[in-house]
């Protein structure tokens, strides 16, 4: 029978349907609309060096802006009394060029220190993503994880590098623009001040409105990047769905979220440079009135006047510098509040990992030798266990049971019974609430979960297959198989003359989460990959779901093989898997509720010989068994 290519593969225990679409909560709604300026500023102190650096080229740049005006004074009093002006003109162009060279250093100091904020950033997240707890992914959209690590970084950079500098040195120019004004005119400073300190009062309520803005309009942006996701990964059951309408609508009514947020959003900013420009104006209005009236009675220069509205038309920038980086800290501290939420999840858990991996071999190997020779390799005693987003319904209820060493050992039951939790609590993808798990007689709780996870080679029942080449895939669990390695489990896995097939061989590339290969292929190349591990127990859950059956029947071949040199536990709703396993264990309701042999639970478990009569299956006299009965591998 030949293998179909299949679509998106479905969790362990999911339910059957459409694309889901509800998560169990929505972790994005819950970030804190703010963090503490000191928050912001821990995220600096590593570019803190490069920062004050910026910091000082800033300042010494706004020193030789303020001194502009002065100079200019200085060249309409020579003007005034007939003195050459040519050093004065000179020292105006030395001081424009050197505060542009300033600024240019300036701005790529503050580019560098952006960049390393976002790699600190992005780097931290990277390394907790990886290592929350199962639990903790299932409560957050892949999407709008995807956003707040690339989007919502991008935000802060502009906040910590850009607004933090740009606010000191534009409060640098507009503390000194102000003494300046002071020295050269107190009367016409008051009257200055009385226009800038209504805009100022204006323009702080409207940046407390602009940081909530940008609290929805990142959210908004997140939830896209969700929904999108959402469907591409599902891309072919939509279309078999015919789905297409709906799931456009469905984007749409998204994308028009995002974009009414981000039109409040600018409507916001937007209010910040007429305010500015209105008081500025007034300002200007007033003191060319008052200023020139008084020049024209001789009681002020015509210099001092030119050098006020000069100062004056200073502050315009930094005011709007300052107005400007304000509305971007809010933005950014909106951002890093949704980074912050994430930073704050708390990491899987266990025993520290041995510093020496020759020193832990050696402590591994002490251990195996103390424990009894008739220690199982696996050992569940009442294991209890609800699933975080099922609270109060169990998955196990006090289930037990051991499995020798080197032996199969199968659990059957029905959907839901709680097979495939068993193997995930195995790896602590799940912690159980009661009951303890046991392998080769150790508590896995005091094993640390590198080397547990070392020891155990679990193949996922939807298979996973990641975008890449076919090597990278097979190697993605034993980097440094060697290729004769790589070769014999080509043909355990009667994957030989599939990769030959190929035009680039292993070099292949399989498409984004493996599209390209069928779902039996898929499931083949899963077990290839657990197989070059050499682990020490191998879980395999549903692996043959989408094989042929003469595939199936090398895999069995493949395990009564790999149970020379390891544990096999088998999760499998075909029973002709597993009929010929050392013991079958049947779940039913979180428990085990029979075991023994497949000759021997016909006879006495009404379940399973339900189960067997269902699938058609004959009885153990009409079936052929033994070594002979089926071909070898890669033949």
């Amino acid at each position: 029978m030949e293998e179909q290519p299949t679509g998106a593969a479905r969790r362990p225990d999911a339910l059957p349907g459409a694309i889901p679409d509800v998560v169990p909560e929505k972790a994005s709604d819950k970030a804190s609309e703010k963090v503490p300026l000191r928050t912001l500023l821990a995220h600096v102190r590593p570019q803190a060096p490069a920062l004050v650096a910026a910091t000082l080229l800033s300042g010494v740049a706004a020193i030789l802006a303020l001194a502009q005006p002065l100079v200019v004074k200085r060249v309409f009093s020579d003007l005034s009394a007939s003195r050459p002006v040519t050093g004065v003109v000179l020292v105006i162009v030395g001081l424009f060029l050197a505060e542009a060279l300033l600024g240019a250093a300036q701005s790529y100091l503050l580019g560098r220190i952006g960049e390393g904020i976002v790699l600190n950033l992005r780097t931290r997240l990277v390394g907790r993503l990886l290592r929350w707890p199962l639990s903790t992914h299932e409560r957050h959209r892949s999407g709008d994880l995807i956003s707040r690590v690339s989007t919502d970084t991008t935000a802060v950079r502009g906040a910590l590098a850009s607004s933090l500098t740009d606010i000191l040195a534009g409060v640098l120019t507009f503390v000194g623009s102000l003494v300046l004004m002071l020295v050269l005119d107190p009367l016409m400073l008051g009257l200055t001040l009385g226009c800038l300190v209504v805009a100022l009062l204006a323009v702080f309520a409207v940046s407390v409105r602009i940081m909530g803005a940008t609290v929805q309009a990142q959210r908004s942006v997140g939830r896209l990047s969700a929904g999108l996701e959402r469907v591409l990964r599902a891309i072919r059951t939509v279309k078999l769905s015919t789905a297409e309408d709906r799931e456009q609508a469905r984007l749409v009514g998204e994308v028009e979220s995002a974009y009414r947020a981000g039109i409040r959003q600018t409507k916001l900013e937007a209010l910040v440079h007429p305010v500015t420009s209105v008081a500025v104006q007034g300002a200007l209005v007033l003191v060319l009135g008052i200023g020139g009236a008084r020049v024209a009675q001789g009681s002020m220069e015509l210099g001092e006047l030119v050098a006020f509205l000069l100062y004056l038309l200073y502050l315009a920038v930094p005011m709007g510098t300052l107005f400007t980086s304000v509305t971007d800290l809010q933005a950014g501290r909106a951002a890093l509040a949704r980074v912050e939420e994430l930073m704050r999840e708390p990491l899987e858990t266990g025993p520290p990992d041995a510093p020496d991996p020759p020193a832990a071999e050696d402590a591994k190997a002490a251990k195996d030798a103390e424990r009894p020779p008739d220690t199982p390799a696996v050992s569940l005693r009442a294991v209890g266990f609800c699933y975080p987003s099922r609270k109060g319904v169990p998955a196990l209820d006090g289930l037990e049971f051991d499995a020798p060493e080197f032996s199969r050992t199968a659990l059957v039951g029905p959907s839901g019974a709680g097979k495939s939790t068993v193997l995930a609590l195995l790896g602590r993808l799940y912690d159980p609430d009661a009951g303890t798990v046991r392998l080769f007689g150790r508590d896995i709780d005091g094993i640390p979960l590198n080397e547990l996870r070392g020891m155990i080679g679990h193949v996922e029942q939807e298979s996973p297959v990641l975008a890449g080449t076919l090597r990278s895939n097979l190697l993605y669990a034993c980097p440094d198989a060697s290729d004769d390695q790589l070769a014999a489990v080509l043909r355990k896995t009667n994957l030989t003359d599939f990769v030959a097939s190929l035009p680039d061989g292993l070099e292949t590339d399989v498409g984004d989460g493996g599209v390209l290969l069928s779902g039996g292929q898929r499931q083949r190349v899963a077990i290839a990959r657990m197989l070059l591990k050499e682990p020490r127990v191998l879980l395999l859950d549903e692996v043959t779901s989408q094989m042929d059956a003469e595939n199936e029947h090398l895999l069995q071949r493949t395990l009564r093989e790999a149970a020379r040199t390891c544990t096999v536990l088998v999760v499998a709703h075909r029973l002709s898997t597993v009929q010929d396993a050392d013991q079958i264990l049947v779940v039913d309701g979180g428990r085990v509720r029979a075991k023994g042999t497949h000759a021997s639970l016909l006879r006495t478990d009404e379940l399973y010989a339900h189960l067997a009569r269902t699938q058609f299956l004959p009885p153990p006299e009409r079936q052929e068994c033994g070594p002979n009965s089926s071909k070898s591998l890669g033949v």
